[in-house]
């Protein structure tokens, strides 16, 4: 291996620890992890560090939570940690133009998406959600703008009818670190990358709770996706005689027409609970009722008479 290179991590969530990890144990220098300032959370709205941050510290690393990287103080922070690289993984924070020329071999961001599709915050879902076959990782040289750099290295991962976001997350997560212990050992010698074509680009939009509730107007297999990119979170969700029904496993039937309204349930199993909707059956198989934990088809059945009704 070439000489060590001085490495700050800029990265938040869960998705960045396996990078973290990739660079501790990769023979460089962590000389410091930049993440967000720690936020309120769980019920009790209490302060809590952020993955990245847990992990710095189990690390010995200095850790640096800066609401902004535009003032002097700041980048004067960062700038004496003495990048040879920044690597960022979903941070949060766009990155000034003075902090991406600040390190000699520039900043590498690692991407959840197979760029320049899926720019933005929330890749995973959004492939998820549109149907797409394949989706991966893209590690670029990061410029100025949201996810636009040249691209590094591209690596694919299938989509199937079972993949959720969450399974989808944690193997992009590993995939990625992967791929950045491969280009941090070539960095020194030179790499090369290559431009996006912006024309195909399509933004990631962050998620919120709301477009999580089910329109049974849809197909079946619309809804399907959408079960599928909102576990773990905000969980696909409809109500039932005014309560929340929450909805973790499910699949699209057949397209066959129903003489019910959509969001009715048509016929329930230990199999699945089959509800109508705009074309085609959805059965679920993994389901929450309210005040309750997770159960499968079997349990939802057992002493109860789902047919006929009908979800809002």
């Amino acid at each position: 291996m070439s000489a060590p290179m001085n490495i700050v991590f800029a990265g938040t969530p869960e998705f960045a620890v396996p990078c973290l990890n990739a660079i501790a144990a990769s023979g460089h220098r962590l000389t410091g992890v930049l993440t967000q300032p720690d936020r309120p959370a769980g019920r009790g709205r209490k302060l809590a560090a952020s993955p990245v941050k847990q992990r710095a510290l189990e690390l010995g690393v200095a850790v640096q939570q800066p609401e902004s990287l535009r003032n002097a103080a700041a980048f004067s922070e960062l700038a004496a940690l003495e990048p040879d690289v920044i690597v960022v993984v979903a941070y949060g924070l766009l990155l000034p133009k003075k902090v991406l020329a600040l390190p000699q071999y520039g900043c590498i961001n690692v991407h959840a998406s197979l760029l320049p599709r899926w720019r933005g915050a929330a890749p995973i879902a959004r492939a998820i959600l549109a149907g797409d076959r394949e989706t991966g990782v893209t590690l670029m040289q990061m410029a100025a703008g949201l996810d636009t750099g040249p691209m590094i290295v591209r690596r694919a991962v299938p989509i199937d009818e079972d993949t959720t976001a969450g399974t989808l997350h944690d193997t992009l997560a590993d995939l990625g670190a992967r791929e950045l212990s491969q280009v941090l050992g070539r960095l020194p010698e030179g790499i090369t990358a290559e431009p996006q074509d912006d024309t195909q680009a399509c933004y990631a939009r962050r998620l919120d709770k709301g477009e999580a509730a089910i329109d049974w107007r849809l197909r079946a297999d619309e809804i399907a996706r959408a079960v599928r990119a909102f576990v773990p979170w905000p969980v696909a969700h409809a109500r039932l005689d005014g309560q929340p029904v929450r909805f973790w496993q499910a699949t699209a039937g057949p397209a066959r027409n129903h003489d019910v309204a959509p969001g009715t349930v048509v016929a329930a199993s230990a199999k699945g609970i089959d509800i109508a909707t705009g074309a085609g059956t959805l059965r679920v198989q993994t389901l929450q009722l309210p005040g309750k934990k997770r159960m499968d088809a079997a349990a939802a059945v057992n002493g109860r008479d789902w047919v006929g009704c009908r979800f809002e």
